[in-house]
């Protein structure tokens, strides 16, 4: 079983992965989702969101942006990072699954200026 989490407003990714509202979960056998959960996002400290992500068994985290602190952690405990999505959070992991999705790599260097890591 691999469980795949995406940071989420709702049921569609969200851009800004600390900031976001829900994790949309997904267990997934034989490449195919068999349980959806959301989970509330506990809140937004320093290095606690990859850690409690990891604790719940995630193996990938799909988001449309993520600073690099977070990266970083979710590196450490071998969780796949992808960025880059946008839109329904299902579907997304769905291209995950199929090898459509693959991480732009973009980063969220700076917080403040949300332009550079927006549209």
């Amino acid at each position: 079983m691999m469980r795949i989490a995406v940071a989420a407003e709702g049921k569609n990714v969200t851009e800004h992965f600390g900031h976001c509202v829900n994790f949309m979960l997904y267990d997934v056998e034989n490449n195919k989702i068999t349980k959806e959960e959301s989970v509330d996002n506990p809140g937004h400290k320093p290095g606690f969101l990859p850690n409690f992500l990891a604790d719940k068994g995630v193996k990938v985290i799909i988001s449309g942006g993520m600073g690099q602190g977070a990266v970083d952690i979710f590196n450490e405990r071998d969780v796949e990072v992808v960025t880059g999505a946008s839109g329904d959070a299902r579907t997304a992991a769905e291209r995950y699954l199929k090898g459509e999705l693959k991480s732009t790599g973009s980063v969220c260097h700076e917080h403040q200026h949300h332009d550079e890591c927006g549209e």
